[in-house]
């Protein structure tokens, strides 16, 4: 058996994920539009980075059941309580997405919130795009959403080191993020401060490498898929080069 590597994201964030990220509407937007990608509505699909199921516990509502794989127990452990309040179909699996996860095959995969741009180095990037290329049936699509570095860029104003404060609705919560760009590297460190409404605080730490839209279309291409469609929202605006994020669509030839 081989030996799954955790970065420790969970360890981190288990806790407090849904309360940076709650389970809202942006989250069900993002399911529907991910089911109305699924080529063959009610089969199964798969994710690669499941955490706690934000999107996987709506989308097995919407196109079917969810096998969802996570290096971290503790995220696991977050989504098997959340799917079984919900009475959702989601399974969730301890794996490493940069190694084969499995032999079956689904008419849709996907990696979003960012999770690809967890993996530091293009060789990592790109063997879990491979490994996610073949656990595709024939006509099954891949959907990837992560960061645009030239947001990411703008967001720093030219500058290594910023920080910022995010209020969020709730009174008295907020997040504080300290984040340092290294543009020659491509990689993107932030730390994030949680403040809860009682006067307490999270902390947790996160790296990142930022890859452009056209280098997850070389990763995809390489693994035998062809481009379908790119925006920058699920709302499905397309891509200007703008956005904070982008959403790549794949395919695999029938």
């Amino acid at each position: 058996m081989s030996t799954i590597d955790d970065i420790g994201y969970g360890r981190q964030f288990s806790g407090w994920y849904d309360r940076i990220f709650p389970r809202d509407e942006s989250a069900r937007l993002t399911a529907q539009r991910l089911a109305e990608l699924h080529p063959e509505p009610g089969a199964a699909c798969l994710e690669l980075g499941v955490g706690t199921g934000r999107i996987a516990i709506p989308l097995a509502g919407l196109a079917g059941p969810v096998t969802g794989v996570d290096s971290s127990p503790e995220m696991l452990a977050v989504l098997a309580r959340e799917a079984e309040r919900a009475g959702a179909a989601v399974t969730g699996v301890v794996g490493d997405i940069r190694r084969p996860t499995g032999d079956d095959t689904y008419g849709l995969v996907y990696c979003v919130c960012a999770t690809l741009s967890m993996l530091l180095t293009a060789e990592e990037q790109r063997a879990a795009v491979g490994h996610a290329a073949a656990r595709l049936a024939p006509g099954g699509r891949l959907v990837i959403e992560t960061h645009n570095p030239a947001a990411v860029a703008d967001l720093h104003e030219g500058q290594r080191n910023i920080s910022y404060f995010v209020p969020y609705p709730e009174p008295g919560t907020g997040l504080q993020t300290y984040s340092t760009l290294v543009p020659d590297a491509g990689l993107w460190h932030v730390s994030h401060i949680w403040h809860e409404k009682d006067g307490t605080t999270r902390v947790g730490t996160e790296a990142s490498r930022l890859t452009t839209p056209d280098e997850v279309d070389a990763y995809a291409t390489a693994a035998g898929l062809r481009p379908a469609h790119r925006w920058s929202d699920w709302l499905g605006t397309p891509w200007d080069g703008g956005g904070a994020l982008f959403v790549n669509v794949y395919e695999r030839p029938a």
